[in-house]
């Protein structure tokens, strides 16, 4: 059984930055890529970040420059750094393991964890 635990969500002021973890347990997590979604009340789930077993990352245009997604298998964890951070980038982040399919829509990714609470005030 795939476990997928979030971690480093907060409340900072637009400008500040934050860390978000994605801590893997139950797969091959060198052999996974892992993708990072986001979802304010009242919008769809979104693409923010995707990280292949090789590392190659891909990013959407809202957060390219911004974010950076990185992995460190021998902790098999994938982190999310997030600078310059936007009161529009108020949402419930998670992490989830790609499946199949196109990379950044959320139906391609299996396991999901409970997601980590991100609060950017103006």
């Amino acid at each position: 059984q795939v476990q997928l635990v979030e971690s480093g969500g907060g409340l900072v002021q637009a400008g500040g930055s934050l860390r978000l973890s994605c801590a893997a347990s139950g797969s091959t997590f060198s052999s996974e890529t892992i993708g990072w979604f986001r979802q304010a009340p009242g919008k769809e789930r979104e693409f923010v970040a995707r990280i292949g077993w090789n590392s190659i990352t891909y990013y959407p245009d809202s957060v390219k420059g911004r974010f950076t997604v990185s992995r460190d298998n021998a902790k098999n964890t994938v982190y999310l750094q997030m600078n310059s951070l936007k009161p529009e980038d108020t949402a419930v982040y998670s992490c989830a393991l790609y499946s199949t399919g196109i990379y950044y829509r959320w139906t391609s990714y299996n396991y999901w964890g409970q997601g980590t609470q991100v609060t950017v005030s103006a």
